[in-house]
């Protein structure tokens, strides 16, 4: 009685082992998923270490007009901002290879130009008289000073001038360089330029500080990400001669007025932001991957639960175990492949060797080159529609839920030719 009752009941305890089997398979893949976290901090500490010696992610900010002023005994600074500022940049990037990374860090030629209007202090409530003009001078942020290699070369009024490194004021700017000024009473606006060679890496970014900014920035990199607060007015991206993009922004969108006094003001809230990442990021993309691994493996698991109820063939548990691994494998095989070679092809060289091996071994265990072939095309038509999920980042749901809906019709087209009430335990193959 006992063994009838096993027998006629085969088919569901094969399944509730299937779902163990799958829920076992979830320790490696967080294994796998654990070293691709791991090996994205390696690249992280290569790109520290990269930057710390080229020259880190720049942000040029001003020049900032800064005079100080006598409030009692205490001397407090105020702040003016340029009329109009022009800021062009040329980016020239490569890429520097830290053991199996490439990092990207470009030379830049920065030129900054524009104007300052007349001083005044209506809205500062402050005397004109009790600014201490001899004091004044010209402040420019710059990230990483390491990165300056190259004398620059500054005009004030026509006039040549000289930046030293520091600021003597850190309120506003924390990191930068500054020349000494010495204004005068009738004062009647003043015209600037500067030009600065910068190291820096991954990406560049500047503060559109004047009343009236424009920006244009080119660079050989073919694959920006162009970021912060404000997009380009116009890009263009060629496939082999890089990008070019331009902006264009007024004061009156911006959170901090034209002149101020006080250390209340985050200047650098409305950067302009180029990130020069590579297309395709090897790690963010075999995580992505990993994530739908329980749906690979599911699938292809109730693939395997149809065709022994159909053919009336069993795959012993232990196979569907070992089929389970090398499905585990591909992640592994993804990621030490796609830090070699370009992550498309890694992905075709991994889905390839996969599907490979599990077709030659279904193959042998139906005794049947055809179905094994049949699995195999299956399993490559999966690994097909993963790829494209995790490529198309912005239509991944919608393609996923069509893809969901399509495969649950097709599950369901298949199951209308088990005859559920007639199942028996089916014989295993040898």
């Amino acid at each position: 009685m006992e063994e009838s009752w096993v027998k006629r009941y085969a088919y569901i305890i094969k399944a509730a082992l299937i779902l163990i089997m799958i829920v076992v398979l979830l320790v490696p893949l967080a294994m796998t998923e654990a070293m691709i976290r791991e090996r994205s901090y390696r690249q992280e500490e290569a790109i520290r270490e990269v930057s710390g010696k080229w020259g880190q992610a720049q942000t040029v900010t001003g020049p900032v007009l800064v005079v100080p002023y006598k409030k009692g005994n205490a001397v407090n600074y105020a702040y003016f901002l340029p009329e109009e500022l022009n800021v062009d940049g040329d980016l020239v990037s490569e890429n520097r290879q830290r053991g199996i990374y490439n990092i990207a860090v470009y030379n830049s030629n920065i030129k900054l130009n524009g104007r300052f209007k007349p001083l005044s202090t209506e809205g500062l409530s402050l005397g004109a008289d009790t600014l201490s003009l001899n004091d004044a001078f010209l402040a420019v942020g710059i990230t990483d000073l390491r990165g300056i290699n190259k004398e620059l070369k500054a005009s004030w009024d026509g006039r040549d001038i000289k930046f030293i490194p520091g600021l003597p004021n850190s309120e506003v700017l924390s990191s930068g360089i500054h020349a000494k000024m010495s204004l005068q009473p009738d004062d009647s606006g003043h015209t600037f330029s500067l030009n600065l060679a910068l190291r820096g890496s991954e990406q560049f970014s500047c503060s559109p500080l004047g009343a009236n900014t424009k920006v244009s920035v080119r660079s050989n990199w073919r694959t920006p990400s162009f970021d912060g607060a404000v997009l380009p007015e116009t890009h263009s991206i060629g496939k082999d001669s890089g990008f070019v993009a331009k902006w264009e922004t007024l004061g009156i969108g911006r959170t901090f007025p034209q002149e101020w006094t006080g250390n209340n003001i985050k200047i650098n809230s409305s950067d302009i932001t180029v990130k020069l990442f590579p297309a395709i990021d090897t790690y963010q993309q075999s995580l992505r991957s990993v994530k739908y691994s329980v749906l690979i493996i599911g699938l292809t698991f109730l693939l395997f639960y149809f065709i022994e109820l159909l053919q009336g063939r069993a795959v012993h548990p232990l196979q569907y175990m070992l089929i389970g691994l090398a499905l585990c494998i591909f992640y592994t095989l993804l990621i030490a492949i796609s830090e070699q070679l370009n992550f498309t092809i890694a992905y075709a060289i991994a889905a390839t060797m996969t599907v490979g091996l599990i077709t030659f071994y279904l193959s042998s265990v139906f005794k049947n080159t055809r179905t094994g072939l049949v699995i195999g095309g299956a399993l490559g038509g999966l690994y097909a529609f993963l790829y494209v999920i995790i490529r198309s980042e912005d239509q991944a749901l919608l393609m996923g839920s069509i893809g969901l809906f399509v495969t649950l019709a097709v599950v369901m087209f298949i199951s209308r030719r088990i005859r559920w009430e007639k199942l028996s335990a089916p014989t295993i193959s040898q």
